[in-house]
This record gives structure tokens, C-alpha cells and sequence, in this order.
């Protein structure tokens, strides 16, 4: 973080000192909101929530080493005190950002923000200092703690938005206002609470409304293969850039294939020339991710060899996506377990489709251990009923549906598609899942895990992956 004062921070975000004995006493750590994760010269936003109140860590964060704490009332120990820390955050954010000499890149969409931000961020540190967030800190408290980690040396600072409403993009814009705007896609991710796509893309296309005019450096990175996407071009006055598969595109894939492996593989044109690349990430889903990446690098001077070779060396950064694994009996555990969509459950069984090819020429199998996509309102029963009838096409070995109302839907499109019966199996929790996989499994299986968050299927890899023991969850 840049270095500011006590009394620095209190004006900026209107609060009130309370017990600081030196109000020049500098800032120069960053913000956090866990105080286990503090460190000398920080600053420890403290938040109220439903099972732990961070007020009652004040005194552990200042012994650790934080200059103060940003709180709603006096904690004993040196704080700024205001009546609500997430809008303290956000004005904090926004005078350090204003502060800035880097380049603001922000970036949404509906699937593949973390993959994208986390391909963005090892392309753009090759330019010059470059802060991201650490896995999805996307909304009004992690967007905020993103950006307070940048300091004087910060050439750019890339920032994952998302949304769960119309509004929320336009104000996280407006905390740091970006001047090159990416969005990946619209999708079906919380179209619950949408209401439909179309609202999707008014929320999605906030980002590209608050870039400055193309006379100023703004520059919106749109999808030319996704007609809403590409249809903002019409509501922002920057500069605009397509990326896919499009003829049209600026920055475009051909020849995309996919290894024996699983690993894409594609010829990368640029409008200064073009070059080879094969990922390292598994699944063709990641192309798109790529050539986003791409076309924001070379916006900010990254020559096209550079740029191919970074992408062809990057790695996943973020936990649970995509993650493979061997283990030494030849079993190999495909953790994807962070979060599900419909567009993402897609990807993710094409990958395992693809990867499957080469295990099934050794004998092996494919498993799709599937939980609910949560947040899809009245399109649920269709979209977990299409993923089911999709296990099917891709001809997916084995399909293990795990959990309640949700699961069923997946195994009766598995069912209805293809006259399933043994191949496809529902199971109640983790448990059952893990008990089940631990009998059938045999070397060369591959084992796709993946659901909503609230699943935490995550612990079906993770067990799969630990010594054989007790089945826990």
C-alpha cells in the first residue's frame, strides 16, 4: 500500500481516531480483514459477521504488528472508527488508486474470471510489477483489499468484478475506475437472481460504461464469439478490441486443438503478427481465457512472441480449478471443485472427454462426480437435466451425482439421454461418493470433481487424494 498517515486514512474515510497516540504513524502494509493474516505496518479492517466479530481480534491484529484498526466503535487499542467499514474500504481504495501510476485493468464475466485475472497477472508481470487478487476477491471487500496492496511501484493493477445485481459493477468501477475493461462472456451464473441473460449483460456491461473515451486510453476487450458480449461495444466510448474465434477478431485462435493430454494447443494472430501456443491448463475452455489474456498484453506493448510464450508457461494459480492430479496407482483426480455454472459444468466434461480419450486407449475410465449449479432460479431443472443428458453425449463413463433434489435432475438427464442405468449413480454427501470411488476406481480412471461452492466437493478430491483412512464429511 502506498504510505499514508492515521490522520491521512481518518480524513479519507471520514472516521474518527480513538485511542492512536501518534496520529503520523504511517501506514505501509497491506489492509486485511483476517487478523491472522496481518503483518507489521498494516492495517486491520475488523467486520462483524454472523459466527465471529473481527472487533474482538483488535488487540491480537495490533500485536502482530498492525498500525491500527478500521472498526465500527473503540476496540481499546489504536482505531479509526467509522459507521461502516465496507464504504471506508471502498473510499480508501479509490484515493489510493487516484494515487496510482498503474494501469487499471478490470475484468468480468460469467465463467472463467479467476482462470482469466490469474492468466492476465503472470503475462503482465513479465512488463513490470503487476498485483491481482489471490483467488476470487471479486466484490465490495475484496476488490478494495485487491487494490490496497498495490504501491509506488505498481505498473498494473488487474481487478476481478462480479456481480449479483444491476449496479454492483458501476460501483466497483467507481472505486477504481479501470482504463482497459474485459468482459469473457454472458452466461447463465446467477441467473436466478438476474432474472435472464439479458439482464446478465446490462450488469456485465457496467464495467464497460465506466472506461474513459478512446481520446483518453480507454480500451474495452469484448468476446466477439458471444453476441451480448460483443454487442456492449455499442454502450462504451472507448476503444474497442475483439478477441475469439471470430473471423472479425482482433486478437484470435486457429487452429485450436487439444493434446493427447487435454492441453490446448493453437496459432495465436495478434495485429503485429502471430505465434504457437500450448497451455499448460487443461480443457479448450481455456483458449478464450487466453486470447483475453492476449489482447490486454498486447494493448500494453507485449510483443506476440512474449505473449504466446507466457501463455504456453502459465500455470493455475487459484485452488480447485482444474486442478489434475496422478496419483501413483495411475488414478488421476481432476479437482474443479471451486464453484459450477452450466457454462462452466460444460467445459469442464469436454475437458474430461478429451483427457478420457487417451486414458480409455490404456483401459481406464472417465467419472464425472457432479454436484448441484446453485443460483439458477427456474432454469435449474433444465440446465442440471442438460448437464446430465451432456455426460452422456460425451460419452463420460461413469456419472456419480451427489446431494439431494439437484442430483437427481443430473442423473435424469443422464438416464433419459442414453437409457443409463449403472452408469450413472446418486449418492447423498461426500461420503457416499468417496466410499463408492474408493471400490470401483482403477488405474487410468480419471475423476472429474466439480459443483457450486456450497457443495464442497472439494473434500471428495481431497480424500481421494489422501492415504487411505477414515471417509470423513
Amino acid at each position: 500500500m502506498i504510505p499514508l498517515s492515521l490522520a491521512e486514512i481518518a480524513a479519507v474515510v471520514g472516521g474518527q481516531q480513538h485511542d492512536i497516540p501518534d496520529p503520523d504513524a504511517r501506514v505501509t502494509g497491506p489492509v486485511v480483514i483476517d487478523s491472522r493474516e496481518v503483518v507489521p505496518g498494516g492495517l486491520f479492517a475488523a467486520f462483524a459477521g454472523e459466527r465471529v466479530d473481527g472487533h474482538d481480534y483488535a488487540d491480537r491484529a495490533i500485536a502482530a504488528g498492525a498500525v491500527a484498526v478500521l472498526a465500527t466503535r473503540p476496540v481499546g487499542v489504536p482505531a479509526i472508527v467509522v459507521p461502516d467499514v465496507v464504504a471506508a474500504l471502498g473510499a480508501l481504495a479509490r484515493a489510493v488508486t487516484e494515487r496510482l501510476g498503474a494501469t487499471v485493468v478490470g475484468l468480468t464475466g460469467s465463467a472463467g474470471k479467476t482462470s482469466t485475472k490469474d492468466l492476465i497477472g503472470q503475462l503482465l508481470e513479465r512488463l513490470g510489477p503487476t498485483v491481482c487478487p489471490a483467488g476470487n476477491l471479486n466484490n465490495e471487500i475484496g476488490l478494495p483489499v485487491t487494490a490496497l496492496r498495490a504501491g509506488e511501484d505498481t505498473r498494473h493493477l488487474v481487478l476481478e468484478m462480479g456481480a449479483r445485481g444491476i449496479g454492483h459493477i458501476r460501483y466497483l468501477a467507481e472505486l477504481t475506475p479501470p482504463r482497459i475493461g474485459l468482459v469473457l462472456n454472458v452466461g447463465t451464473a446467477h441467473i436466478g437472481e438476474f432474472g435472464g441473460r439479458e439482464q446478465i449483460a446490462v450488469a456485465k456491461g457496467e464495467l464497460v460504461e465506466a472506461l474513459p473515451a478512446a481520446a483518453e486510453g480507454g480500451v474495452a476487450v469484448l468476446n466477439a464469439d458471444d453476441p451480448l458480449v460483443r454487442a456492449m461495444a455499442a454502450r462504451t466510448k472507448a476503444r474497442v478490441v475483439l478477441f475469439g474465434e471470430a473471423d472479425d477478431a482482433d486478437v484470435r485462435a486457429a487452429d485450436v486443438r487439444l493434446t493427447a493430454a487435454g492441453r490446448p494447443s493453437f496459432t495465436l494472430h495478434t495485429p503485429t503478427g502471430c505465434a504457437e501456443v500450448t497451455m499448460r491448463l487443461y480443457g479448450e475452455h481455456h483458449v478464450s481465457n487466453a486470447l483475453a489474456a492476449a489482447a490486454v498484453a498486447h494493448e500494453l506493448g507485449m510483443p506476440v512472441r512474449e505473449i504466446a510464450s507466457a501463455l504456453s508457461g502459465a500455470g493455475q494459480l487459484s485452488r480447485w480449478r482444474m486442478e489434475v492430479t496422478e496419483r501413483a496407482d495411475g488414478v488421476t483426480i481432476v479437482n474443479d471443485a471451486y464453484n459450477a455454472n452450466p457454462e462452466s459444468m460444460r467445459a469442464a466434461l469436454r475437458a474430461l472427454a478429451a483427457m478420457g480419450d487417451a486414458a480409455k486407449e490404456r483401459g481406464g475410465r472417465t467419472w464425472a462426480v457432479l454436484g448441484k449449479m446453485a443460483e439458477l432460479g427456474e432454469e435449474s431443472l433444465a440446465e442440471h437435466d442438460a448437464v446430465g443428458r451432456l455426460a452422456v453425449r460425451l460419452n463420460v463413463s461413469k456419472l456419480v451425482a451427489v446431494g439431494d433434489r439437484e442430483a437427481a435432475w443430473l442423473c435424469m438427464g443422464a438416464y433419459n439421454e442414453g437409457s443409463w442405468g449403472e452408469e450413472s449413480v446418486h449418492v447423498s454427501d461426500v461420503r457416499a461418493a468417496v466410499d463408492l470411488l474408493r471400490s470401483e476406481l482403477r488405474p487410468g480412471d480419471v475423476v472429474l470433481v466439480k459443483g457450486s461452492r456450497s457443495v464442497g466437493l472439494e473434500r471428495v478430491a481431497e480424500q481421494l487424494l489422501a492415504a487411505e483412512g477414515e471417509v470423513t464429511g
